[in-house]
């Protein structure tokens, strides 16, 4: 088992490696183009030049990218270009804020979607099977920016028991979060849910289910200790997905609550060419998709030790 972790952190870092390689190659490998986004369009050549030599810009490529690439390691990002202050400064609670959010997002849609999930495939066909499968079709459909509205236009304006926004200027207030995580558990939930259905379907229907229950074991001994551990293994993958989703992808809620989390932070640097914040978010990003799909890796194994991985 432990053979198996190590292969796994050690692929972690080779990828890792290989896309910091990227993004380096990607948005350092021409000095011009740093200066002009650091300094302004309007600055002159002769600006530019002093930056660059100051910043060790003159120097082999593989110098450049191994400092570049230590620089990140211990945390230092650079200077945001918008915010005029050290990039760590703004990234870090602009990440806190979005796990704030992604955790309570995760603590409905989990849930909620396994329960539905495990119902709905233990009786394939039935009314209940419907009922979940259709409401869960019906809400992944809807996308964010459409339930964000609708929503806001039912709780905000209607009936006047939640705020429109979600800033959190005066402190953490747990009101302002319920709107973004409504948002994010209705169109998400559905997806989670429709997979464990899927899967728990398909382990019912397996020959040591059958004999399981032919052997006169109660029905709920066969679901908590034979078909329910099994047909985990593909929510969990999953759930596990959902993460790096929470984490970068939730842009348009964030923005349209106005919530300072890591998804606006990428769209402001975005829109201002913020170079060094967008270097950050994403070897952030990748780190949190490398580390959860590994986590996943790990994790198959305990739900179904037969399972190995070359």
């Amino acid at each position: 088992m432990m053979i198996f972790v190590l292969r796994r952190c050690g692929t972690m870092v080779l990828t890792m490696l290989v896309v910091s390689l990227l993004l380096f190659l990607l948005l350092e490998i021409s000095p011009g183009n740093v200066a002009t986004k650091v300094l302004g369009p309007y600055s002159s050549e002769e600006q530019r030049n002093l930056w660059l030599e100051a910043h060790g810009y003159f120097d082999p490529i593989y110098e450049r990218y191994f400092r570049w690439l230590g620089n990140f390691v211990i945390g230092d990002f650079g200077d945001s270009i918008r915010f005029k202050v050290p990039v760590g400064e703004v990234l870090w609670p602009r990440l806190a804020n979005t796990g704030i959010l992604a955790l309570a997002t995760l603590g409905v849609v989990v849930p909620v979607s396994l329960i539905l999930g495990v119902l709905a495939g233990m009786r394939e066909g039935s009314t209940l099977d419907r009922t979940i499968s259709v409401s869960s079709i019906v809400t992944t459909s809807v996308p964010e920016f459409a339930s964000a509205v609708l929503l806001s236009a039912v709780f905000v304006f209607l009936l006047d028991i939640l705020p429109g926004t979600s800033g959190m200027s005066e402190g953490f207030d747990l009101k302002q979060l319920i709107l973004p995580v409504m948002v994010l558990a209705v169109y998400d939930f559905g997806y989670v849910t429709r997979m464990t259905r899927a899967s728990m379907a398909e382990v019912m229907l397996t020959h040591y289910i059958r004999t399981a229950v032919l052997k006169g074991l109660p029905y709920k001994t066969v679901i908590a200790r034979h078909a329910l551990r099994n047909a985990l293994i593909t929510p969990f993958t999953v759930i596990m997905l959902q993460i790096n989703w929470l984490l970068s992808g939730v842009i348009v809620v964030e923005y349209y609550f106005a919530y300072k989390g890591f998804g606006a932070l990428l769209l402001e640097a975005s829109l201002n060419s913020d170079i060094f914040v967008i270097e950050a978010c994403a070897m952030v990003a990748v780190f949190v998709a490398v580390a959860t799909q590994t986590i996943a890796d790990v994790g198959y194994t305990y739900l179904n030790p037969r399972i190995r991985f070359s």
